[in-house]
Protein backbone atom coordinates (compact mmCIF):
# COMPACT_ATOMS: atom_id res chain seq x y z
CA UNK A 1 0.00 0.00 0.00
CA UNK A 2 1.57 3.53 -0.91
CA UNK A 3 1.89 5.88 2.06
CA UNK A 4 1.32 9.39 1.24
CA UNK A 5 2.99 11.68 2.89
CA UNK A 6 1.03 15.46 3.44
CA UNK A 7 4.41 17.62 3.05
CA UNK A 8 3.39 21.16 3.75
CA UNK A 9 7.29 21.81 3.71
CA UNK A 10 7.33 23.18 7.08
CA UNK A 11 9.73 21.56 10.20
CA UNK A 12 7.40 18.86 11.08
CA UNK A 13 6.81 17.54 7.23
CA UNK A 14 10.26 17.87 6.57
CA UNK A 15 11.34 15.59 9.39
CA UNK A 16 8.75 13.07 8.26
CA UNK A 17 10.47 12.96 4.36
CA UNK A 18 13.50 12.41 5.69
CA UNK A 19 12.49 9.79 7.79
CA UNK A 20 10.66 7.41 4.95
CA UNK A 21 13.05 8.95 2.13
CA UNK A 22 14.16 5.48 1.75
CA UNK A 23 10.48 3.55 2.12
CA UNK A 24 9.89 2.29 -1.56
CA UNK A 25 5.90 2.58 -1.02
CA UNK A 26 6.73 6.57 -0.01
CA UNK A 27 4.83 9.35 -2.65
CA UNK A 28 5.24 12.88 -1.69
CA UNK A 29 1.75 14.85 -1.75
CA UNK A 30 1.60 18.94 -1.40
CA UNK A 31 -1.39 21.33 -1.28
CA UNK A 32 -1.38 24.71 -2.04
CA UNK A 33 -4.21 26.75 -0.85
CA UNK A 34 -3.76 29.76 -2.30
CA UNK A 35 -3.70 31.77 0.70
CA UNK A 36 -0.51 34.05 0.30
CA UNK A 37 1.95 34.45 -2.75
CA UNK A 38 4.58 32.93 -1.12
CA UNK A 39 2.74 29.76 -1.23
CA UNK A 40 3.79 28.80 -4.64
CA UNK A 41 7.45 28.80 -3.31
CA UNK A 42 6.22 25.80 -0.75
CA UNK A 43 4.92 23.86 -3.57
CA UNK A 44 8.58 24.28 -5.46
CA UNK A 45 10.23 23.79 -2.28
CA UNK A 46 8.82 20.37 -1.46
CA UNK A 47 8.80 19.44 -5.38
CA UNK A 48 12.44 19.68 -5.41
CA UNK A 49 12.97 17.93 -2.60
CA UNK A 50 10.77 15.17 -3.41
CA UNK A 51 13.20 15.08 -6.73
CA UNK A 52 16.30 15.15 -4.63
CA UNK A 53 15.15 12.14 -2.55
CA UNK A 54 13.91 10.29 -6.27
CA UNK A 55 10.54 10.26 -4.95
CA UNK A 56 6.57 10.80 -7.17
CA UNK A 57 5.27 14.15 -6.48
CA UNK A 58 1.87 15.38 -6.54
CA UNK A 59 0.67 18.52 -6.05
CA UNK A 60 -2.84 19.79 -5.64
CA UNK A 61 -4.56 23.57 -5.74
CA UNK A 62 -6.87 25.99 -4.45
CA UNK A 63 -7.38 29.68 -4.50
CA UNK A 64 -8.88 29.82 -0.87
CA UNK A 65 -7.91 33.47 -0.47
CA UNK A 66 -6.27 35.12 3.03
CA UNK A 67 -9.73 35.39 4.96
CA UNK A 68 -10.05 31.21 4.52
CA UNK A 69 -10.97 29.87 7.93
CA UNK A 70 -8.55 26.50 9.16
CA UNK A 71 -11.56 24.24 9.11
CA UNK A 72 -11.71 25.65 5.15
CA UNK A 73 -8.55 24.99 4.59
CA UNK A 74 -8.20 21.54 6.37
CA UNK A 75 -11.15 20.67 4.33
CA UNK A 76 -9.82 21.15 0.84
CA UNK A 77 -6.88 20.19 1.74
CA UNK A 78 -8.04 16.68 2.50
CA UNK A 79 -10.66 16.58 -0.34
CA UNK A 80 -7.29 16.46 -1.85
CA UNK A 81 -5.29 13.95 -0.18
CA UNK A 82 -8.54 11.60 0.34
CA UNK A 83 -9.17 11.67 -3.73
CA UNK A 84 -5.24 10.64 -4.03
CA UNK A 85 -5.40 7.71 -1.60
CA UNK A 86 -8.14 6.27 -3.96
CA UNK A 87 -6.33 6.91 -6.44
CA UNK A 88 -3.15 5.27 -5.50
CA UNK A 89 -4.82 3.16 -3.05
CA UNK A 90 -2.57 4.13 -0.13
CA UNK A 91 -2.95 5.46 3.12
CA UNK A 92 -2.37 9.44 4.03
CA UNK A 93 0.53 9.97 6.63
CA UNK A 94 0.99 13.33 8.28
CA UNK A 95 3.54 14.78 10.43
CA UNK A 96 1.11 15.98 13.46
CA UNK A 97 2.97 15.77 16.73
CA UNK A 98 2.32 15.61 20.33
CA UNK A 99 2.07 19.50 20.98
CA UNK A 100 -0.09 19.63 17.48
CA UNK A 101 -2.73 17.30 19.35
CA UNK A 102 -2.71 18.70 22.81
CA UNK A 103 -3.37 22.55 20.93
CA UNK A 104 -6.18 20.88 19.11
CA UNK A 105 -7.65 19.66 22.29
CA UNK A 106 -7.01 22.78 24.15
CA UNK A 107 -9.06 24.65 21.22
CA UNK A 108 -12.09 21.65 20.76
CA UNK A 109 -12.78 22.47 24.84
CA UNK A 110 -12.62 26.65 24.45
CA UNK A 111 -15.42 25.69 21.18
CA UNK A 112 -17.44 23.61 23.74
CA UNK A 113 -17.25 20.23 21.70
CA UNK A 114 -17.37 17.98 24.52
CA UNK A 115 -15.83 14.49 25.26
CA UNK A 116 -15.43 14.35 21.72
CA UNK A 117 -13.20 17.10 21.48
CA UNK A 118 -9.92 15.32 23.62
CA UNK A 119 -10.20 13.05 21.02
CA UNK A 120 -9.55 14.58 17.48
CA UNK A 121 -7.35 12.96 14.71
CA UNK A 122 -9.73 9.74 13.78
CA UNK A 123 -9.73 9.88 10.18
CA UNK A 124 -9.71 5.91 9.66
CA UNK A 125 -7.05 6.35 6.54
CA UNK A 126 -4.46 8.62 8.32
CA UNK A 127 -1.43 7.61 10.22
CA UNK A 128 0.38 9.63 12.03
CA UNK A 129 3.83 8.41 13.06
CA UNK A 130 4.45 11.13 15.31
CA UNK A 131 1.76 9.88 17.70
CA UNK A 132 2.72 6.57 18.71
CA UNK A 133 0.99 5.64 21.91
CA UNK A 134 4.68 4.96 23.72
CA UNK A 135 6.70 6.88 21.28
CA UNK A 136 5.20 10.42 21.00
CA UNK A 137 7.48 13.33 19.31
CA UNK A 138 6.68 16.98 20.36
CA UNK A 139 8.10 20.10 18.70
CA UNK A 140 11.15 20.02 20.62
CA UNK A 141 11.98 16.31 19.24
CA UNK A 142 11.36 17.91 16.00
CA UNK A 143 13.21 20.39 15.79
CA UNK A 144 16.37 18.51 17.68
CA UNK A 145 16.01 16.25 14.74
CA UNK A 146 16.04 18.70 12.28
CA UNK A 147 19.10 20.41 13.14
CA UNK A 148 21.12 17.24 13.60
CA UNK A 149 20.33 16.37 10.18
CA UNK A 150 20.66 19.55 8.56
CA UNK A 151 17.41 19.56 7.39
CA UNK A 152 15.57 22.54 5.40
CA UNK A 153 12.49 24.07 5.78
CA UNK A 154 10.00 26.41 5.26
CA UNK A 155 8.12 28.88 7.74
CA UNK A 156 4.96 29.66 7.22
CA UNK A 157 4.79 33.18 8.35
CA UNK A 158 0.72 32.74 9.30
CA UNK A 159 2.12 30.92 12.35
CA UNK A 160 2.89 33.73 14.18
CA UNK A 161 -0.34 36.17 13.51
CA UNK A 162 -2.38 36.69 16.80
CA UNK A 163 -5.84 36.72 14.46
CA UNK A 164 -5.33 32.82 14.45
CA UNK A 165 -6.52 31.19 17.79
CA UNK A 166 -4.35 27.92 17.17
CA UNK A 167 -1.28 30.56 17.57
CA UNK A 168 -2.73 32.07 20.83
CA UNK A 169 -3.23 28.84 22.28
CA UNK A 170 0.12 27.97 21.39
CA UNK A 171 1.82 30.48 23.38
CA UNK A 172 -0.13 29.56 26.38
CA UNK A 173 0.63 25.99 26.45
CA UNK A 174 4.29 27.02 26.82
CA UNK A 175 3.17 27.04 30.30
CA UNK A 176 2.14 23.48 30.78
CA UNK A 177 4.51 21.26 31.98
CA UNK A 178 6.10 18.60 30.45
CA UNK A 179 4.46 15.82 32.62
CA UNK A 180 1.01 17.35 32.18
CA UNK A 181 1.71 17.34 28.29
CA UNK A 182 2.09 13.08 28.32
CA UNK A 183 -0.74 12.69 30.89
CA UNK A 184 -3.27 14.73 28.40
CA UNK A 185 -1.61 12.28 25.41
CA UNK A 186 -2.72 9.50 27.70
CA UNK A 187 -5.64 10.38 28.07
CA UNK A 188 -6.19 10.99 23.87
CA UNK A 189 -5.35 7.47 23.18
CA UNK A 190 -7.71 6.58 26.08
CA UNK A 191 -10.18 8.37 24.42
CA UNK A 192 -9.51 7.74 21.23
CA UNK A 193 -10.14 4.47 22.26
CA UNK A 194 -13.41 4.90 23.11
CA UNK A 195 -14.84 6.56 20.26
CA UNK A 196 -13.38 4.40 18.00
CA UNK A 197 -15.22 1.50 20.19
CA UNK A 198 -18.33 3.81 20.34
CA UNK A 199 -18.63 4.41 16.82
CA UNK A 200 -18.24 0.67 16.03
CA UNK A 201 -21.37 0.16 17.55
CA UNK A 202 -23.69 3.04 16.71
CA UNK A 203 -23.99 1.15 13.05
CA UNK A 204 -25.04 -1.74 14.75
CA UNK A 205 -28.25 -0.06 16.41
CA UNK A 206 -28.95 2.18 13.81
CA UNK A 207 -29.42 -1.39 11.52
CA UNK A 208 -32.58 -2.00 14.37
CA UNK A 209 -34.46 1.14 12.59
CA UNK A 210 -34.59 0.25 9.12
CA UNK A 211 -35.92 2.68 6.03
CA UNK A 212 -39.75 2.17 6.12
CA UNK A 213 -42.78 4.01 4.64
CA UNK A 214 -40.27 7.28 3.46
CA UNK A 215 -38.76 7.36 6.61
CA UNK A 216 -36.30 6.50 9.65
CA UNK A 217 -38.35 6.15 12.84
CA UNK A 218 -36.67 5.96 16.10
CA UNK A 219 -38.12 4.74 19.41
CA UNK A 220 -38.38 7.82 22.01
CA UNK A 221 -38.22 5.58 24.92
CA UNK A 222 -34.42 4.80 24.25
CA UNK A 223 -33.45 8.66 24.22
CA UNK A 224 -35.24 8.94 27.81
CA UNK A 225 -33.91 6.43 29.37
CA UNK A 226 -29.77 6.63 28.33
CA UNK A 227 -27.38 8.64 29.57
CA UNK A 228 -27.13 11.87 27.85
CA UNK A 229 -23.42 11.27 26.01
CA UNK A 230 -24.61 8.34 24.68
CA UNK A 231 -27.99 9.29 23.72
CA UNK A 232 -26.18 12.51 22.00
CA UNK A 233 -23.84 9.95 20.09
CA UNK A 234 -26.56 8.39 18.42
CA UNK A 235 -28.55 11.39 17.70
CA UNK A 236 -25.45 12.64 16.22
CA UNK A 237 -25.39 9.28 14.28
CA UNK A 238 -28.74 10.03 13.03
CA UNK A 239 -28.20 13.00 12.02
CA UNK A 240 -25.23 12.18 10.00
CA UNK A 241 -27.34 8.90 7.95
CA UNK A 242 -29.65 11.76 7.08
CA UNK A 243 -26.65 14.71 5.92
CA UNK A 244 -27.36 17.22 8.38
CA UNK A 245 -24.58 18.62 10.40
CA UNK A 246 -25.32 19.96 14.00
CA UNK A 247 -23.20 21.14 16.72
CA UNK A 248 -23.47 20.03 20.66
CA UNK A 249 -25.78 22.49 21.74
CA UNK A 250 -27.88 21.81 18.74
CA UNK A 251 -27.84 18.06 19.45
CA UNK A 252 -29.17 18.92 23.22
CA UNK A 253 -32.26 20.66 22.35
CA UNK A 254 -32.71 17.95 19.83
CA UNK A 255 -32.50 15.25 22.56
CA UNK A 256 -34.61 17.74 24.96
CA UNK A 257 -37.12 18.15 22.22
CA UNK A 258 -37.34 14.15 22.29
CA UNK A 259 -37.97 13.51 25.94
CA UNK A 260 -40.24 16.64 26.56
CA UNK A 261 -42.24 17.61 23.61
CA UNK A 262 -45.62 16.67 23.17
CA UNK A 263 -47.25 14.23 20.32
CA UNK A 264 -47.55 15.81 17.39
CA UNK A 265 -44.71 19.17 17.71
CA UNK A 266 -42.08 19.70 15.73
CA UNK A 267 -38.19 20.34 15.90
CA UNK A 268 -36.46 22.36 13.31
CA UNK A 269 -33.18 21.05 12.55
CA UNK A 270 -30.20 22.73 10.81
CA UNK A 271 -30.36 23.68 7.31
CA UNK A 272 -33.96 23.48 7.15
CA UNK A 273 -34.67 20.15 7.71
CA UNK A 274 -37.67 19.28 10.63
CA UNK A 275 -38.21 16.60 12.60
CA UNK A 276 -41.63 15.33 13.99
CA UNK A 277 -42.26 14.15 17.24
CA UNK A 278 -45.28 11.48 17.22
CA UNK A 279 -46.25 9.68 20.50
CA UNK A 280 -43.41 6.75 21.00
CA UNK A 281 -41.26 7.76 17.62
CA UNK A 282 -40.00 10.71 15.98
CA UNK A 283 -38.47 10.76 12.53
CA UNK A 284 -36.94 13.56 10.24
CA UNK A 285 -38.85 14.89 7.50
CA UNK A 286 -37.23 15.27 4.17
Amino acid sequence: MKKILAVSGGVDSMVLLHMFRDDPEVVVAHFDHGTRPSSKDDAEFVRKMAEKYGLPFYLGKAKLGENVSEEQARISRYEFFDNLAKELDGEIYTAHHADDLIETIAINLIRGTGWRGVAPFTRQNVRRPFLEPETPLFRKDIYHYAFEHNLSFRQDPTNIEEKYLRNRVRVKLLEIPFSTKMQLVKIYHKMNNLRTEIEGQIPEILAEYPYKDGFYKYPRAMFIALEETTALEILRAILTRERIPATRPQLRDFLNAIQNYSAGRKFNLPKDHMAKIGTKEFWILS
